[in-house]
């Protein structure tokens, strides 16, 4: 490729000040080119003609880096020197996604590293495509924690983001004979360009041992933690640059390494293995995202991994307090941490520890700064996704905490036992640990007695946490529980998603949209118009091309790009209802085969989503869905009117393309156990029209929207509760329903399976005799409801209409309105505008008169 040669730059020898201000921070095309080669030259260490198209992508993430690194500093010495209240999210996932597009979209450069690109001979989109996706969350939990670190800088808040640095993610997926094959997601194969290792402010994790009562040189009463193993933890930092502002925060990522990485003593005697044991037993904290705990020590390394980044992470902000000379007495003053769900509960404990034993507090002031500085947001309303872990397995790993945990609970219940005197049944529901059969300790009371705020994640959502999951604590401490609906950034999942659209929206709206969604509402005065309509169309099916050139390139499986593209994408799990959607297929098929000639709405059925490696059946469910497709798609009958796609290994990066090709999206849950979805958000804001029950955000979405533009089914979460009480018979509905019946039994018969009747034996008993998610008691309205969305899709141009409709209604959820009302009503935190300053070299790199360089985070 042909290059252009490098600018020599002016230097002052009689100063010493180099001018680096083009190449380092300049953003036209000609600065960018000139950066891009210097970093491929003297960081990837290559030429052109040997260049591999990682080492591009390497050099132009670096060159972004060296734009973000200035805001990033100029960001961190504004909130040392102002002290600034910081908020601290606390989560065991960050699913960030691929980093080099977002930060274009941010820093508001992605035209001119295009073009930079192009006039060098590179595809910025192939440049884009190398970016290893850092896998360190299994869903939308940790792509909210994501989303949400964007909309704090958006917003200019100071926030840290603290989690676990794995150094494998969430697996890869591969889709052998149908099933789900896990392999080893190495991201870091290649290095990571985006982030910055801080050994010097390592703190050490104690594990394991004893404790042991002494008294002080002052006659307290005082307790000290024996440890048998103490682990490293050593930060990686990320830069988070906000959308267009010069705010750009930290997220903030753990790894655990060995206080000794090598045992000279053991190797000299021979003892090669056990010379670098300590080594891997220590790494292992941190190797692994989320390990299969069906086993014990799956279950001691999860909760090794818990207490190992909350610990690290309170000790780093008692560091930062000393650095900026504030008192340990004001810790709440100066963080608030949201606990994104029960993961990190165990802070609350850990907190005291560190206040009581390692700063010498009394209880009450460190139980008055740590009730105050936590809030704790739950994500979940099934019951055996509030953590417990054993009394046995706890106290083993952390007898400390244990005992803190004992006295926290025996306050607490003594404040139980003044409220509700002769309760007992609240008592023991209310308790900390769970003493029916064998005793645990239960992390969701521990995070509501510890933290001054608890929300839910949907209106509906945090009704029903009031009224069922912690309706106890709800009785208790009304004035802590409020709703915070979820929300997803349009930054990723708009515009860098889908670039036509938002080119078409900004053409008649301007650009603010973008940082305030609700401006979207300004599209419905175009509904009407013919030629928008027409222009809203082409895109869409334009961007169904696209996916369809993709899939016949990866999977040999020719779609229409005419026909509705009908998408459920998000983890597989029963509640989440994929073979509901997968029995609607097996109906639509049985009525092929009865009647070939019939008239059927064309569908592409596309399906995305991991299942958790020790989760049998929704694997099932996974190889249920391919066995399927390999049927559908080879009958000559279908005549290509039906097509079945099970898309492997969904991802961040893979979304972005799947998003906005959907004309249908799928929130099939039964009603009361989503919490919220953001999948919902991010395909309606691309104009997909939603089919779901009355459940999570679904709610809020149809109450945006309208009921016109959205196809609503099913059971309510109250019918749902009413007839699990009545008594729930699914076979009645098996019976009663010859479509049903027909479709099941065709199952059973082996008809999917090449005649195996045993294949799928387990799933059609869990049907048939339990159906703990009322999947054949809603079968009948999801199916007549499908017959009225393939009805509508019919008429392109009033499907069109509704299409607007959901796009220009979806302002209520961006991120950026979720953070806004985290910020006015739970941390009490304002804007700190951040002023881009010039780089100088010399002194602490900036133009200032102040000589004091303890930047801090």
């Amino acid at each position: 490729m042909q290059t252009q040669p490098m600018q020599t730059q002016d230097i002052n020898f009689q100063n010493a000040n180099v001018r680096v201000e083009d190449d380092r921070t300049g953003l036209s095309v000609e600065a960018l080119k000139r950066a891009f080669l210097d970093n491929l030259f003297y960081i990837q260490g290559k030429f052109p003609a040997i260049a591999t198209r990682n080492d591009y992508y390497m050099a132009l993430a670096y060159t972004v880096r060296d734009r973000l690194f200035r805001r990033w500093i100029n960001t961190a010495e504004v909130y040392t020197t102002q002290g600034s209240r910081t908020v601290c999210y606390f989560s065991a996932e960050f699913l960030m996604g691929p980093h080099l597009g977002n930060n274009l979209i941010n820093l508001g450069i992605f035209d001119q590293v295009k073009q930079a690109m192009q006039e060098l001979g590179l595809d910025l989109d192939e440049l884009m495509e190398q970016e290893e996706e850092p896998g360190l969350g299994n869903g939308g939990l940790g792509r909210l924690a994501a989303c949400y670190l964007d909309s704090m800088a958006t917003l200019e808040v100071a926030s840290i983001g603290y989690g676990i640095r794995y150094e494998f993610g969430i697996f890869d997926q591969d889709i052998r004979d149908g099933w789900q094959v896990e392999s080893t997601d190495k991201w870091l194969s290649y290095g990571n360009p985006w982030e910055i290792s801080r050994p010097e402010w390592e703190v050490q994790v104690k594990f394991g041992g004893y404790t042991e009562a002494f008294t002080n040189e002052r006659g307290q009463y005082r307790v000290r933690w024996v440890p048998d193993k103490v682990v490293r933890g050593v930060p990686h930092d990320t830069p988070i640059l906000g959308y267009q502002v010069n705010t750009c925060n930290t997220l903030r990522l753990w790894s655990s390494e060995a206080i000794e990485s090598f045992d000279f003593t053991a190797f000299n005697a021979g003892d090669y293995s056990g010379a670098v044991y300590k080594k891997m037993e220590s790494e292992n904290i941190s190797k692994v995202l989320y390990p299969n705990d069906n086993m014990t020590q799956g279950k001691i390394l999860r909760l090794e991994q818990q207490f190992f980044f909350v610990s690290c992470s309170l000790q780093d902000m008692i560091r930062i307090l000393e650095r900026q000379n504030i008192s340990l007495d004001r810790f709440h003053e100066k963080f608030v941490v949201q606990l994104n769900d029960t993961h990190p509960s165990i802070a609350i404990a850990e907190l005291m520890r560190l206040l009581i034993d390692e700063h010498g507090m009394e209880w009450d002031q460190a139980w008055n700064i740590t009730s105050k500085t936590f809030a704790y947001t739950n994500h979940t309303l099934l019951p055996e996704a509030l953590e417990r872990w054993p009394i046995n397995l706890f106290g083993k790993l952390l007898p400390r905490h244990l005992e803190i945990i004992y006295e926290i609970n025996r306050r607490f219940l003594d404040e139980v036992r003044l409220k509700y005197p002769d309760d007992i049944a609240r008592i023991n529901r209310m308790s900390l640990i769970d003493e029916s059969g064998e005793r645990y300790v239960r992390m969701a009371n521990l995070a509501c007695v510890g933290s001054f705020a608890i929300n839910g994640v949907a209106a509906l959502h945090t009704e029903l946490l009031k009224k069922d999951v912690l309706h106890d604590f709800y009785d208790m401490f009304p004035g802590k529980f409020n709703n915070k609906t979820n929300g997803v950034t349009p930054r990723r999942f708009m515009v860098l998603s889908n670039p036509r659209l938002c080119r078409l929206i900004t053409s008649k709206i301007g650009h603010t949209w973008v940082k305030h969604l609700d401006e979207l509402h300004k599209l419905e005065a175009y509904v009407d118009d013919p030629e928008f309509r027409a222009e809203f169309r082409q895109i869409k099916l334009a961007i169904k091309q696209d996916l369809a050139h993709y899939i016949k390139a990866n999977y040999g499986l020719e779609v229409d790009p005419a026909s509705m593209f009908d998408i459920q994408a998000k983890r597989i799990h029963e509640y989440k209802r994929q073979h509901l959607n997968a029995l609607h297929i097996i109906t639509l098929y049985n009525r092929i085969k009865a009647n070939p000639d019939i008239e059927i709405t064309p569908r592409t059925f596309l399906f995305g989503g991991k299942a958790a490696p020790g989760y049998f059946l929704a694997k099932l469910i996974i190889k249920f869905i391919n066995s399927i497709g390999d049927v559908v798609n080879r009958d000559p009958d279908v005549r290509g009117r039906l097509k079945v796609l099970f898309l492997k290994d969904y991802s961040v990066k893979f979304a972005q393309r799947v998003y906005p090709a959907a004309d249908l999206s799928e929130q099939i849950s039964t009603a009361g156990k989503e919490a919220s979805g953001t999948g919902n958000m991010k395909f309606a804001m691309n104009g997909a029209l939603t089919i779901g029950t009355l459940d999570g955000a679904n709610v809020e979405i149809l109450e945006e929207v309208g009921a016109e533009n959205f196809f609503l089914f099913g059971l309510t979460a109250e019918e749902v509760y009413a007839k699990r009480a009545a008594g729930y018979n699914p076979m009645e509905y098996y019976e009663n329903d010859p479509e049903l019946k027909l479709a099941l039994d065709r199952v059973a018969s082996g008809f999917f399976s090449h005649g195996d009747v045993n294949l799928f034996k387990p799933l059609i008993d869990n049907l048939l005799y339990s159906d703990p998610y009322f999947l054949l008691a809603d079968y009948r309205s999801y199916v007549d409801c499908q017959d009225r969305v393939s009805l509508a899709y019919r008429d392109q141009d009033h499907w069109t209409r509704m299409s607007i409709l959901n796009t220009a209604r979806m302002g209520k959820f961006s991120s950026d309105r979720s953070i806004q009302d985290y910020c006015d009503d739970i941390w009490k935190v304002h804007p700190i505008k951040i002023e881009l300053r010039d780089y100088v070299q010399g002194g602490c790199g900036f133009d200032s008169s102040s000589t004091d360089c303890k930047v801090v985070f």
